[in-house]
């Protein structure tokens, strides 16, 4: 009986002892970082690091154990907003990730490394050209812009119908909810309470919100963002520049992507550099095993905005020190752990996914800078719920066997019978969504997604564009199979996609004057923007023949005459 109470007293001692190293363990970082502060030594706080010490300090650190580098108490660890469970969630994938060359760009962010002379010199020349990529009309070489000219055509003028509250995504005047600090993820507010200059609000007032929350309040049945106004592009000045708060890895997928979140409590999406502008995919990659790509991303919203359908979330390009701005903000362990200093002395990481996250596959800096595209977050699905639709002509994504449409050539009369394809213009943006893909060379349309509370009168949203622009020297005329099945098109897309095809708004023209005004400009090598064309002509041929067999009046529809309310109700010939 003794000896049973002594084992007792003991087990209760050793469990008091690990409790009180717990305690420890959670509180010793905070103390030394206390202790550092009060000494002045290194300033204590890692962002008053001077940038050019960056990259060395966490080389001499990387030894160190994680106290040692500041990790934050476990207690304030967060399970992060998921951008989406849906299978065709935003810029989910099933990409085979391989390890590439990353960015060639030698100037950096703000605080960022110096550049060289040489490089200097070219972020001059282009900060010129289009106004330090703030989002003003860029000028030519010949001094006169195609972009603001394009946006002038009447094509581009066409007004929405009248907006009621049932055509609108929120409700400003009476959802409290879209109050920017209650939207945003409370675990990502200051730790220490602190409100810096940038903070999202004084007042209540739409005006007053951040360029993304406006953003998500101008979504509306017909767009996501209107054509003309100052959110867009103060938006994508946000996604390019402003300071982030916190990273952590997004769940799903194979590849490794990271939510950010900003100063202003907004959110976005970023994907790495996988492999340079020049490298085509290779010729025995499957569909599905194909790289994605960053520069990809950041083109394929350029492009949607430019034929008019801006259905793609806003996304910029931007160049990230992975030193100050991921490693050193992450409340994700598992991301953090991943760092490592490479033997060429460079910054590199690889987080964790379902496949390709491993040193073989790790994202290095030069020596800690990487580029990537950042894309702004859907408004919260607790607050505006998304439904997600199998595309009718989804490939197989199986290396021997083929889709129905592959080989029935009578395919389109069997969806045309089938809801929603049966009524409204769901089947044309469908028909949109196939010329879009096969402009840039997407092969990887397997779901596409739409606002829950506009029922299936209502736009697709263009998702996940990381594969396009992978081979310039072929064009896959597979993915153009939807629109030679059901020769439907509406009469808008088709003009526009005239009007691109004449020299004076030239599609590869036009493309690469929007791209300057990226911060990661160029994002696309010429052979890709003259591939657009010759893939332009191939479209207006399939288009021309489906006139030729079925006539004009049944190939195109009118959706310019009269109230866009009254084509939703129309059913399909």
């Amino acid at each position: 009986m003794i000896l049973f109470r002594k084992f007792r007293v003991l087990l209760l001692m050793v469990f008091l002892v690990a409790c009180t190293m717990h305690i420890m363990i959670d509180l010793l970082p905070k103390l030394e970082k206390r202790a550092a502060g009060a000494d002045g030594a290194g300033g204590g706080c890692q962002c008053a690091q001077h940038p050019g010490g960056e990259s060395q300090g966490w080389g001499k650190q990387r030894g160190r154990s994680a106290a040692d580098t500041g990790w934050p108490n476990k207690h304030t660890l967060r399970i992060l907003q998921d951008f989406s469970n849906e299978p065709g969630s935003n810029l989910t994938s099933h990409s085979l990730e391989k390890s590439a060359a990353t960015g060639d760009k030698a100037e950096s962010g703000r605080g960022s490394r110096p550049a060289a002379a040489a490089a200097g010199t070219e972020e001059q020349r282009r900060r010129t050209l289009i106004g330090e990529a703030s989002g003003a009309r860029t000028v030519t070489a010949r001094g006169v812009s195609r972009l603001s000219a394009l946006f002038e055509h009447p094509l581009y003028k066409a007004d929405l119908p009248a907006l009621t509250d049932d055509d609108t995504l929120f409700n400003v005047n009476s959802d409290i909810r879209l109050y920017p600090k209650t939207t945003a993820n409370q675990g990502w507010h200051n730790e220490d309470g602190n409100e810096d200059d940038s903070s999202p609000m004084t007042e209540s007032t739409p005006e007053s919100y951040p360029n993304w929350l406006r953003f998500h309040i101008g979504i509306n049945r017909y767009e996501l963002y209107p054509r003309h106004g100052p959110v867009l592009d103060a938006l994508l000045k946000d996604l390019a520049s402003l300071r982030i708060t916190s990273v952590a890895m997004k769940s799903g997928g194979t590849q490794l992507k990271l939510i950010m979140t900003f100063q202003n409590y907004g959110q976005a999406l970023f994907k790495p550099m996988k492999q340079t502008r020049e490298q085509e995919t290779p010729p025995d990659f499957f569909y599905f095993s194909d790289f994605e790509r960053h520069n990809a991303e950041v083109a394929a919203f350029h492009l949607d905005r430019i034929l008019d359908f801006r259905r793609v979330p806003p996304v910029a390009g931007r160049l990230v020190n992975m030193t100050r701005e991921i490693r050193d903000v992450t409340r994700d362990k598992k991301l953090w752990r991943t760092f490592f200093i490479s033997p060429a002395n460079n910054v590199c990481f690889y987080g964790e996914c379902s496949y390709y996250c491993s040193t073989e596959h790790a994202l290095c800096g030069k020596p800690d800078q990487i580029e990537g595209s950042v894309a702004a977050f859907l408004p919260d699905l607790n607050l505006a719920k998304r439904k997600t639709w199998r595309n009718p002509w989804r490939r197989s994504y199986h290396k021997r066997k083929k889709a129905e449409w592959e080989v029935d050539p009578d395919y389109c009369d069997e969806v045309k019978q089938t809801p929603p394809y049966d009524r409204g213009s769901r089947l044309l943006d469908v028909m949109d969504m196939t010329i879009f893909d096969f402009l840039m060379g997407n092969m990887d349309r397997h779901h596409y997604e739409t606002f829950e509370k506009f029922g299936n009168d209502t736009f697709i949203i263009h998702l996940d564009n990381g594969r396009g622009f992978g081979k310039h020297s072929h064009d896959e005329l597979s993915i153009l199979v939807p629109l030679s099945q059901c020769c439907r098109v509406k009469r808008s897309t088709y003009l526009r996609l005239q009007l691109l095809a004449k020299e004076e708004y030239q599609l590869s023209s036009i493309m690469e004057e929007s791209l300057l005004r990226d911060r990661l400009s160029p994002l696309l090598i010429q052979p890709h923007l003259q591939a657009m064309d010759r893939r332009l002509r191939l479209v207006l041929q399939v288009l021309a023949g489906c006139i030729e067999k079925e006539g004009y009046a049944n190939v195109v529809e009118d959706d310019l005459a009269g109230d866009k309310a009254s084509h939703r109700s129309n059913g399909h010939r």
